[in-house]
């Protein structure tokens, strides 16, 4: 059997980067590669392009390890020989390097075959959107499994390389996103008091939904409201402007004060239109991402395998302010979510400039094989 080549491998991955939803040329290689690792099952979804690989060396514990691979909507800026051949899409969340860390893993498992145990290797899709998790869960096949334990890693930009980050409790925000529509009355603009027009509501909304703030992760109550759009009328200069649209985003550093946030954020919109006749609104909530909530016995496996592969370990107060679906699994199941410093002067997730380190891919599957150990 060819050795992975860890370089090739993620530079073809980023050549194939598909957006959410989408990565159908992804899922072929990604099945193409693990065939040579020999898994004792490999599970496909007619719901999601997500792949579940099994090793099976018998008896407990089940281990699920996920690794990412959609891309993120941002051009391709960097002049590379293995650039994104999708228009307007690119790795620059570094789930190239993610999915190649998993492969890597794939091939480690078949080398060195664990004592026992079962590993569920969860290539998954539809990350960015908040999607991915949700629709696997939906297949109902980790049912079939019972995991014990589910890991998962990001790499952290501004973090020297290999450094393992990690903490317990929520290691990644609760984030949701919400579409306000209002909807008015038009009319000439030369007439514009024949109009029922949303721009005072839409301001009212606006000022209020931000009052929401408590920028302080320190305290409980931490939340970040965060205005996307603000948009009333169109380009019909002849035309009062009718119907508006407000776009926030909503995080918190766990769930239920993302949900105080929501029903916030309802009764405000319900209360401004209130008083304006003939306005109504709609409001509809999408890309949840549930906190990434860290088990203690889970971040004290990955501070052991940090330490026996010799990696620096940096525990970390506060979670990070994005979101990640990974905490939709562990609300299910005990595990952790942890951070691998890729560079610090790697630009942030989502730069244009960003591009996974490939030095980082054999750390990761030497990290992750170590968790897999301690699990025996």
């Amino acid at each position: 059997m060819k050795a992975l080549d860890y370089i090739e491998t993620r530079h073809k991955l980023h050549e194939l980067a598909e957006p959410s939803g989408e990565e159908c040329k992804t899922q072929a290689f990604i099945l193409d590669t693990l065939q040579a690792f020999k898994p004792t099952k490999v599970h496909t979804f007619e719901e999601t392009k997500s792949i579940v690989a099994v090793y099976d060396f018998g008896s407990s514990p089940v281990t699920l390890v996920r690794g990412d691979f959609d891309a993120v909507r941002v051009p391709e800026t960097l002049e590379l020989s293995y650039a994104s051949q999708t228009l307007g899409v690119a790795h620059k969340c570094g789930h190239d390097g993610h999915t190649t860390i998993l492969l890597g893993l794939a091939e480690q498992l078949h080398l060195h075959p664990l004592e026992k145990g079962t590993v569920l290797l969860l290539f998954q899709a539809a990350e960015e959107t908040g999607a991915g998790a949700q629709q696997l869960l939906d297949t109902k096949i980790l049912d079939r499994y019972h995991p014990n334990k589910a890991f998962a890693l990001h790499n952290i930009p501004g973090e020297p390389i290999g450094t393992v980050l990690c903490k317990t409790e929520s290691f990644t925000c609760a984030v949701v996103s919400c579409d306000i529509e209002l909807h008015g009355r038009t009319s000439h603009a030369a007439e514009p008091l024949k109009a029922i027009s949303p721009y005072p509501t839409a301001k009212t909304i606006t000022d209020k939904v931000l009052a929401l703030n408590h920028y302080n992760m320190m305290q409980a109550d931490y939340c970040l409201a965060t205005l996307v759009e603000f948009r009333v009328g169109e380009q019909a200069y002849g035309v009062t402007a009718g119907h508006g649209v407000l776009r926030f985003t909503l995080r918190a550093k766990d769930d239920q004060v993302l949900q105080q946030a929501k029903d916030a954020v309802c009764k405000i919109v319900e209360d401004a239109v209130a008083v304006c006749d003939g306005l109504t609104s709609q409001v509809s909530w999408k890309e949840y991402f549930a906190a990434s909530k860290n088990h203690p016995d889970a971040v004290a496996q990955v501070q052991a395998a940090a330490s026996n592969n010799g990696l620096p370990y940096k525990q970390l107060e506060l979670p990070f302010s994005w979101g990640e679906d990974f905490g939709l699994f562990t609300q299910h199941y005990d595990g952790a979510l942890l951070g691998l410093g890729s560079g610090e002067q790697q630009p942030p997730l989502h730069h244009q400039l960003f591009n996974f380190p490939d030095e980082l891919v054999p750390i990761g599957v030497r990290l992750f094989y170590q968790i897999l150990e301690s699990q025996q």
